[in-house]
Formats: C-alpha cells, structure tokens, sequence
C-alpha cells in the first residue's frame, strides 16, 4: 500500500471524526435563550471542550511513543461518537452538556494529534511538511463544514438532529482507520522508556520547538474565541441593523469564513517553506492584532462591513495554522516526537479553553449588545497575541 492510502484514509477520518466539533458553537444562541445561559456560562459549554482536551493529551499523545498511534485513535472515535449521542438524547441543561463537551474533548486529545501523528511517522522531510499542511487542511474543512450543517440539520429537524449526524460521522470515522490503516507500518526512532514517557524536560530544552509551541498557543487561543463566538457576533449585527436581504444566515458565512481560511492555510505553509517560517507566522499575528480589535470595534457599523472584518481576521489566524505545526513537527526530536506534539496540543488548548471564556466574562461585564462589550471581548486578544509573538522570536 503507498504512503498515499493511509495519508488519505487519515485525512478522511479526521474530516468525519472533526465535523461535529463545532456544532455547539453554531447552535450557541439558540442554547443560551433555551437554557438562560449567561455569557460567563456559555463561554463555559464551549470552552469544557477544551479544557478536557488540555490534561488528557500530553498522556495520550506521548503514549504513542510507546504504543501505535491508531489504537490511541481508535479510542478516541468511539468516545467522540458516545459524546455527541449524548447530547442528541440527554442533555437538557448546562451541567449535563458540560459533562458530555468535556467527553468530546478527550475524544479529540485522542484523535488530533495522534492521527497527526501516523502520518509525521510514515513521511519526512518536505513530504511531511505538505502532509501536515493537507492534515490541516481536512481538519479546516470540517471545522468549516461543521457550522453550515449545524444550521441545515438544525432548520430540519432540531439539534437532536444535529448531534446524532455527529455521532455517525464519529462512528465512521472509527471505521475508516480500523479497516484502512494496518497495525504497524509507521516509521519510528528508538522507544523512550516507560519511565521516561511523561518526562518533558527534554521537549522543553528544544528551544526551536518551544518557540513553535508558544505561536501556536496564542493562536488556538485567538482561533478558538473567534470560532465559539463568530456566530453570535454575527447573528446579533444582523439582528440589531437593517441587515441587506441579500446577505447569507451567520452558520452559513462563518462556513464560509472557514472554507476561505483553509485556502489561505494551505498557501500560508507554502510561503512558509518559500520565503521563511518566521516571516510569515510573524506578518499574520501582527495582521490577526490588529483586526481583532477592527472586528469588535464593528459591531457598530453596517453588516458587511463588519462580515468583512470577521472574514479578514479568520484568514489572519488561518494564515499561520498549519506553518505554526509544521514548524514543531520538524523541530522536534524524533524520539520525543509524540511528546513533544503532546505539549504543542496541550499549550494550545490551553489558550483554546480560555479564548471563548474570556469573550464570555468580557461580554457579561460590558454588554452583549453594546460596542464597548465587542471592543473588549475580541480587542483583549491583540496584546495576547503580541506577547505571544514576542515570545516566538526570543525563542526561535
């Protein structure tokens, strides 16, 4: 079998597997009048995802030192599958969602980097760094996906609906890889030894990869209080202005948004490789800085003008996604490669999980429906990411 077929396979699933991440998110106004959530707590039911994701994958990734990557998977399919059936037929509440979120983020921990990590030990070199940036690519297709189904089934039949698509497309992912990706055939260097598993001393005295790791930190953080908010951001400008008739629903432009932005990922790693990594991850934090503050300034003004600054904004987070990873993948020590990707995972995560709470506390201390509550929920991010930059170039 060529490298072509798991490569493929491994794409695919994390497409299936990926595509419910996001349909909380898309469907969040809806919960927080059906629930009477408050801002701070539906920060919470997106960012439960991410907290869980946070101390569960340095285990599971660096377990893939140990043992074979696709078992780690596996498990991790099946989790999220169980994660969005519960919410199809069990949650009626806040506390029962944030349980089955936090699920889903295991799920995940065990089936990002793990499947990320069967292809980085199948190839090398410049084919590993363009099947990184294609393993990006499904991952932001599904992401993109997940809002405009969320909306289609939603428009159907309700969220139950929603879910249970999720679940299945889980469900199928745990297929692909059982029957498609063989036990064994990845290339691998010398086992660390079990004792050694969890020790990240080693991962932080690369000082290459750190640097790589502390972008991609402040990026998921600014990506993921982007992705848990966009919808509302752009449901309540169309709601509080005479918005244009011609103008799609919020799911489908933030689908939109995403698609444009897996374009702009893919050609970002390509820049990368051409013109230098540094230069390009640096020119897209310093734009994603200043068009946070842009974006939430526009609450105020007319529906396009502030769809286009959602729009810019997400190319400028997408525009360093896939170098960023890249960059640590290559970075790291091939013995410590699962650890090391672990802690990339982890440390952004981390950011994600505070990225959407943060917009949420904001919100609930300006106002949902105010310019002043926008400008501080989506502008604290420009010095986060500044900082984030600055931290980068010391490193690198």
């Amino acid at each position: 079998m060529s490298a072509a077929h798991p490569l493929a396979a491994i794409v695919a699933a994390q497409v299936l597997v990926q595509v419910g991440a996001f349909f909380l998110p898309a469907l969040l106004p809806a919960f927080i009048a059906r629930w009477s959530l408050s801002a701070t707590e539906a920060g919470w039911l997106v960012g439960a995802f991410f907290a869980a994701y946070v101390p569960t994958v340095p285990v599971l990734v660096a377990l893939t030192d140990r043992v074979p990557a696709r078992r780690v998977y596996l498990a991790g399919a099946g989790l999220t599958a169980l994660s969005h059936l519960g919410m199809a037929v069990a949650a009626d509440g806040f506390w029962g969602a944030l349980l089955l979120r936090a699920v889903a983020g295991v799920g995940w921990a065990a089936c990002y980097m793990p499947g990320l990590k069967m292809i980085a030990d199948r190839l090398e070199g410049a084919a590993q760094s363009r099947a990184v940036s294609w393993h990006a690519l499904g991952v932001g297709i599904a992401g993109a996906a997940s809002f405009a189904v969320a909306g289609l089934l939603d428009a159907i039949a309700g969220p139950a609906l929603v879910f249970m698509f999720g679940a299945v497309t889980a469900a199928a992912a745990f297929g692909t890889v059982a029957l498609v990706i063989r036990p064994g055939g990845a290339r691998s260097g010398p086992k660390v030894p079990v004792a050694e598993l969890l020790d990240f001393r080693p991962v932080f005295r690369n000082r290459p990869a750190l640097a790589w790791i502390a972008g991609y930190s402040v990026h998921t953080w600014e990506m993921a209080a982007l992705r848990a908010w966009g919808v509302t951001f752009l449901a309540l400008i169309m709601t509080r202005s005479d918005a244009p008739d011609w103008l799609p629903g919020p799911n489908a432009l933030f689908s939109a948004a995403g698609l444009l932005g897996i374009a702009i990922s893919v050609s970002g790693n390509e820049l990368a490789q051409r013109f230098g990594r540094a230069r390009i991850v640096a020119g897209a934090m310093l734009a994603g800085a200043v068009l946070s503050v842009a974006t939430g300034l526009s609450f105020g003004l007319w529906p396009p003008i502030a769809i286009c600054c959602v729009l810019a904004w997400n190319a400028a987070i997408y525009l360093d996604s896939a170098a960023l990873t890249a960059g640590t993948v290559a970075a790291a020590d091939k013995a410590r490669r699962g650890a090391t990707m672990g802690l990339h995972s982890m440390c952004g995560y981390a950011g994600g999980f505070i990225g959407p709470l943060g917009v949420g506390l904001a919100l609930d201390v300006a106002g949902r429906d105010t310019v002043m509550g926008w400008a501080l929920a989506f502008g604290h991010l420009a010095p986060v990411v500044l900082v984030g930059l600055l931290v980068l170039r010391r490193l690198a």
